[in-house]
């Protein structure tokens, strides 16, 4: 009886002495909260649910036992973590790069509007265009336009990234900046007030080369909240200007929000299906277009190895519904899907949460989209697109012309 006593014992005290070591949340320091916040955003959404054959929950034992001084101890954690799923596009978004991403995915920011290039024949830094009502075209700022100073630094001296930069700013302050128009000699002294922008995602014109069978040229620079709408509005332009056909450019187009090219397949496309995802229990769901298109006219897509993500998941959908030409370079192949999350003080984490399949279940990912005629060319200027230079848009010209 002593025996079995004794023995009740020891188990109760094993029971209590694991219990007392469980810590409790509250004894968590701030940096090891948002590692394991990190963590369980991983555990519930990842797509892979063998997290690339690791024992999860073992490397959140492990991520514990280091200790953490401060914030940027903490990201080191994060990120060696999440090395471990070799998955490049789940990734940690410090402060200023989650800013930065919502920032472009938004189609919001605030400066006086300028998208500026530097001309690689000359080097000199150069107006692309002006945002439309922005401050900078209210000032009268013309595309071609050179900037010889940013608030007195030579345009020269600057990177395009520290240019940008330099130009961006808060809402309410001024920059300076020196400009000498197109065809002249002569300098202007602009002083601006930054204000707040709308990004337009797509740049278009119509080209009259051939008179009798003008085509509407659509450039998609990014996925962003507002490219549907900036995408129609150009349509519903170029189809009163009497546009025969299309030409729509994603070369370069990184990609940006699932959610923006799944709408904008929906401006092209009669009820069918855009793209299917498949989740990390397998479940295949999927987006349709259940509508009318807002034009049948023909189209052109053009991609190169720069085409990534929503622009493969609008060309997958386009090319399987055979509504669309593919001409161009295979695509970049990121058939994944991330959703963004937030982490205390601003920072982020983007973690893939599925798969997707073109509607005619192609899994795209390393693999990319192959056009159907492929034209491969050497990198062009910003100024050379849409010239005798851009030998795939040539090939689009040609093609359209040839099938009117």
């Amino acid at each position: 009886m002593k025996k079995i006593c004794l023995n009740i014992a020891i188990i109760i005290l094993i029971f209590c002495t694991n219990f007392l070591y469980i810590p409790h949340a509250n004894a968590y320091t701030e940096e090891e909260k948002i590692v394991l916040q990190s963590w369980r955003l991983v555990n519930e959404a990842y797509v892979d649910k063998t997290f690339n054959n690791h024992n999860w929950w073992k490397i959140r034992q492990e991520v514990l036992k280091k200790p953490l001084h401060n914030r940027e101890e903490a990201y080191t954690a994060i990120r060696e973590m999440l090395a471990l799923l070799e998955d490049p596009y789940t990734r940690l978004l410090p402060p200023n790069n989650y800013h930065n991403l919502q920032i472009s995915t938004s189609g919001e920011l605030s400066g006086i509007g300028l998208q500026i290039s530097i001309n690689p024949e000359n080097n000199q830094l150069e107006v692309v265009t002006p945002l439309p009502s922005s401050p900078a075209e209210l000032a009268g700022i013309q595309p071609k336009d050179i900037i010889i100073t940013i608030d007195g630094i030579d345009a020269q001296t600057l990177t395009l990234d520290e240019a940008a930069n330099k130009i961006r700013g808060e809402i309410g302050t001024t920059v300076t900046l020196e400009i000498q128009p197109k065809d002249t000699n002569k300098i202007k002294i602009y002083e601006l007030k930054r204000d707040r922008l709308s990004l337009s995602s797509v740049n278009y014109n119509l080209d009259k080369s051939n008179p009798k069978y003008p085509i509407g040229y659509l450039r998609l620079n990014q996925f962003s909240a507002n490219a549907t709408q900036d995408l129609a509005h150009a349509i519903v332009d170029l189809e009163k200007q009497g546009v025969k056909g299309y030409i729509l450019d994603l070369r370069n187009n990184p990609g940006g929000l699932l959610q923006a090219g799944v709408e904008i397949a929906r401006l092209w496309l009669q009820p069918s299906t855009i793209v299917y995802t498949v989740n990390r229990q397998g479940t295949l769901g999927s987006y349709d277009a259940d509508g009318d298109a807002i034009t049948d006219k023909p189209l052109v897509l053009l991609v190169n190895q720069g085409s990534a993500s929503a622009s493969e998941i609008l060309a997958g959908a386009l090319q399987d519904n055979h509504r669309a030409v593919l001409i161009g370079e295979k695509t970049f192949g990121k058939g994944l899907i991330q959703s963004l999350f937030e982490l205390p003080e601003g920072a982020g984490m983007a973690v893939t949460v599925a798969k997707y399949e073109t509607p005619s279940h192609k899994d795209i990912n390393k693999l990319g989209i192959t056009p159907d005629r492929i034209v491969t060319q050497e990198p062009i200027s910003y100024f050379e697109i849409g010239t005798e230079k851009d030998l795939q848009y040539q090939s689009a010209l040609a093609y359209l012309m040839n099938n009117e």
